[in-house]
């Protein structure tokens, strides 16, 4: 970890338009925490972690994501609810409202880069309203040494303002918060929310773009992790399905938790210099490498305390969405530099609410890009308002929102990858099993790591009829025996003990994929569209 205290380079702001600011450059973790708990903006846990709350904002916003429409993006962008076109001329008016704004303050600038493979390396210059922000960075971006800042030129600039509410009739915006990403001026503007997440989302949608458009690379919303025999793995999985957990694994090495670049010649590397982990129910006994990395230097949002500091990691009262930042040297087990080379598995990571998808399978290349498009997983009850039993919910390529062209083509780059590559491709039931949420129970986390090793070392054995059984409502291959899995589980009708009741909900759940399918149709091959589940008419 650099020592900046040391550090003498000064900067100025006034080219961003920034004016009078005092700007606190390149501080240490140490005296950023020290700035938020004597402004009384964080309080410190028993751990020595920051504690803060973000405020009206304790997650994304994503109908108040916006890319401007430009001559880079304006025939490459998938529009639409996700990328919501804002107009240039707009953006450089509220630009000039938020550097006014943040004028005559107290700044905090970070200068970081992204991607861990030098060939993709992106220098990136943060420039924050608040220092626990600039804390954020400190974790989640990677960290240059000093003589590489001596010379660093930024590519990309993060400008966030909190404080700093939009005027939605003058200034184009939805409502008074906003994260917009300028491709020509290189700018991720953010606004109105005090949400961390934000500012790594912004650079890493910026990155999801880039690189399949100029570098032929496939970015990724997914965990990886490598072996002690050099074999890379990646976990795909939307929020709650387990891809922190279970790529943190004391048996591999972490490469990162979050978001990878695959090249074409086979190399993964991690965007991300740390880990933004949920911690809900958090406990050493069940994730102890994300527990013991809650030490100085981390920041917890959105987090109860009692008054010695300890977290209650089951209160909920703030948010589901409690979380954690750290640099990803507080976790031992690390790959450093965060590249991995030699893939050989790729998981799909589902928290099935139905409780009818297989809890291991494996795919062929059009189902796997059928799934990757698809990105499923579902709500249970209670989790949203209004949801009272289990609801699908997609998210295409496993991180929609970040995703700014069509599916399709990160989809295409997949089953390239899967093809030349020899890659094994696996669905992950980390949901339910004996019956939907409410009836049966959540697939035990030991029998999911089970099944997980057993692909990874080999166990589950060849593509073959005596060792495979093909599902007859999703069409995927599921083995009939894993060491240290009960063989009754691996067959969820079997888990259910009634046959009807299952198949009812299997085609319940398969016409939700097909008609979430349909928009992507138009422009996806047919061997894609045939990696579907079945049809069925009640």
């Amino acid at each position: 970890m650099t020592n900046h205290n040391q550090f003498t380079k000064t900067i100025s702001l006034e080219k961003y338009g920034i004016k009078n600011a005092k700007v606190n450059y390149q501080l240490s973790p140490e005296e950023l925490q020290d700035i938020t708990l004597k402004k009384g903006q964080g309080v410190e846990a028993s751990t020595g972690a920051l504690a803060v709350n973000t405020g009206e904002f304790t997650g994304r916003s994503p109908k108040d994501r916006f890319i401007v429409k430009d001559d880079i993006t304006k025939d490459r962008v998938w529009w639409g609810p996700v990328n919501i076109p804002f107009d240039s001329d707009a953006f450089e008016k509220l630009y000039n409202k938020v550097s006014n704004y943040l004028s005559n303050k107290d700044i905090y600038v970070r200068d970081c880069y992204a991607c861990a493979d030098k060939d993709y390396q992106t220098n990136i210059r943060v420039i924050n309203e608040y220092a626990w922000s600039n804390q954020f960075a400190y974790n989640m971006f990677l960290r240059p040494t000093e003589e590489e800042l001596k010379d660093f030129s930024p590519e990309w600039t993060v400008i966030n303002a909190p404080g700093f509410k939009a005027n939605p009739q003058e200034d184009g915006t939805r409502q008074h918060n906003f994260a917009i990403l300028d491709f020509t001026r290189k700018i991720a503007l953010i606004g109105g929310t005090g949400y961390t997440g934000e500012i790594k989302k912004g650079i890493f949608s910026a990155l999801n773009f880039m690189l399949p458009v100029f570098k032929e690379t496939l970015p990724m919303h997914c965990s990886a992790n490598i072996g002690k025999d050099g074999d890379t793995a990646i976990f795909f999985g939307l929020s709650g399905t387990g891809k922190t957990t279970l790529s943190t694994d004391p048996n591999r090495s972490l490469i990162g938790d979050d978001e990878h670049g695959w090249t074409k010649d086979n190399k993964v590397f991690n965007f991300e210099g740390g880990c933004y982990a949920k911690v809900i129910d958090l406990s050493r006994e069940h994730e102890p490498e994300i527990y013991d990395a809650i030490k100085k230097g981390a920041i917890l949002e959105n987090v109860i305390l009692d008054a010695a500091g300890h977290v209650d990691f089951a209160d909920t009262s703030i948010t589901e969405n409690t979380r954690v930042s750290y640099p990803i040297d507080h976790i031992e087990n690390i790959q450093l530099p965060s590249i991995g080379r030699d893939v050989k598995n790729v998981f799909f990571l589902t928290a099935d609410a139905f409780g009818v998808i297989p809890p291991i399978s494996k795919l062929t290349p059009s189902q796997a890009a059928y799934h990757f498009i698809s990105g499923y997983t579902a709500k249970v009850a209670g989790t949203e308002a209004g949801v009272v039993e289990p609801e699908p919910s997609f998210s295409a390529c496993f991180g929609a929102p970040f995703m700014p062209l069509h599916p399709a083509k990160y989809a295409e780059m997949l089953s390239e990858k899967m093809i030349t590559s020899g890659v094994n491709f696996w669905l992950v039931n980390t949901g339910w099993t004996g019956g939907p949420y409410g009836v049966g129970t959540r697939m035990k986390l030991k029998y999911t790591r089970a099944m997980i090793n057993a692909a990874l070392n080999g166990d589950l054995g060849l593509y073959t009829y005596d060792k495979y059984h093909i599902h007859s409502v999703f069409g995927v291959a599921q083995p009939r025996e894993c060491p240290g899995v009960p063989t009754s589980v691996l067959s969820p009708r079997t888990t259910w003990n009634n046959d009807d009741a299952y198949y009812k909900t299997a085609f319940k759940l398969t016409n939700a994929f097909r008609e979430n399918f349909k928009k992507f149709e138009a422009h996806c091959s047919e061997e894609i569209r045939r990696g579907g589940p079945q049809r069925y008419t009640f």
